[in-house]
């Protein structure tokens, strides 16, 4: 089923119907990953069975709970009703199209956001990421295997490591500030971009330059759309009185809100650049037609009277004076010389050449 299919399906259905928008990842095996940590124990368990989330959970451990697809409707609902999480946020995981939101729930605080990637090719790739924070687990979803969440891990494994030591919270948090630190990456593949195509702008591949041109505009419309909305998201976060959050940890939310304040407001100066670099790159295509256009119309104007005398005695009069003089021919061709050098001259003083 495409994805406007199912879209137009789901707009029929009650609300909280779980049913996936995105494309589907081509995975064979949905795989489920749990660490279940405190400050002097770790466990990874990366191949967690969906019908044993009793065993794998306790109360008196820290859990992060990673499922790497959205389109096992059976896992999903099975989580979520071990989790008691609310259909209309299985809903929203589903919606891979949606906007960075957050909802605060009885039991639990949901979040999603935009983990966005740059390809070896420098194409930029979104992919939506739902974390779900309950009173001693953290939850990630997403579309399909693969993340930045690696430097996570391995600080888990530290048992001196902050992350190890402050809750669930702050897990959560530091996900969220993985995720928002890597647009910086993005951007800076951006920047690298324009540098290129700035110089190039005055170049002779026109036609590529102007493509490129365009496909960083479009990139940076969906980085905006993608990044300006976690700013109201995270400000939400910040007012929440929820008990799943201490205070003493909310200095952290601080920072990740100023990182993301940092992301716009470069995304809103390259959106200006790449606006100039537009204006520069349709100026020096101008410039050049004008120095074309100048040029064949010097050449025309010297031409103009020579293309006239060669005119009148063209003609085919029977009495024309000049004919029965010896030296005419050679003549007519040093009057012509003459016209265009001194035309030249005149030319050059204007500074038209």
């Amino acid at each position: 089923m495409g994805k406007n299919n199912r879209r137009k399906k789901r707009e029929s259905l009650p609300f909280g119907t779980l049913v996936p928008v995105g494309e589907k990842p081509g995975i064979e095996q949905v795989l489920i990953s749990n660490i279940s940590y405190s400050p002097n124990h770790y466990n990874e368990n990366c191949a967690v069975d969906v019908n044993n989330f009793s065993k794998e959970i306790s109360e008196d451990k820290f859990h992060w709970i990673n499922i790497n697809s959205l389109y096992d409707l059976n896992l999903l609902e099975k989580t979520g009703k071990h989790f008691g999480l609310h259909n209309l946020l299985l809903e929203d995981i589903l919606q891979t199209e949606h906007i960075p939101k957050y909802e605060e729930f009885d039991k639990h605080l949901f979040i999603t956001l935009k983990m966005i990637s740059v390809t070896d090719g420098g194409k930029i790739e979104f992919e939506q990421v739902a974390l779900v924070l309950g009173k001693n687990y953290v939850i990630s979803f997403q579309e399909q295997p693969g993340d930045f969440f690696d430097p996570v891990r391995k600080r888990l494994l530290d048992s001196s490591a902050q992350v190890r030591n402050k809750g669930s919270d702050f897990l959560f948090f530091r996900l969220i500030d993985v995720v928002v630190d890597n647009y910086f990456l993005v951007l800076e593949n951006i920047a690298d971009q324009m540098e290129e195509m700035e110089a190039r702008t005055m170049g002779e591949d026109e036609e590529n330059n102007l493509r490129e041109i365009l496909n960083v505009k479009k990139n940076l419309i969906l980085l905006r759309k993608s990044v300006f909305p976690l700013r109201e998201a995270l400000s939400k976060l910040s007012k929440t009185e929820s008990e799943l959050i201490l205070d003493n940890n909310l200095k952290y939310l601080s920072d990740i809100y100023d990182h993301t304040i940092h992301v716009i407001q470069s995304i809103e100066t390259y959106r200006d650049l790449i606006s100039s670099l537009m204006d520069l790159h349709l100026s020096s295509i101008s410039y050049r037609m004008n120095v074309v256009m100048k040029v064949l119309t010097i050449i025309s104007t010297i031409f103009i009277p020579l293309t006239f005398l060669a005119g009148v005695y063209g003609m085919n009069f029977h009495y024309f004076p000049e004919l029965d003089f010896p030296y005419s021919y050679p003549l007519f061709w040093l009057v012509c010389v003459i016209l265009a050098v001194c035309m030249l001259i005149f030319f050059r003083r204007k500074k038209w050449l």
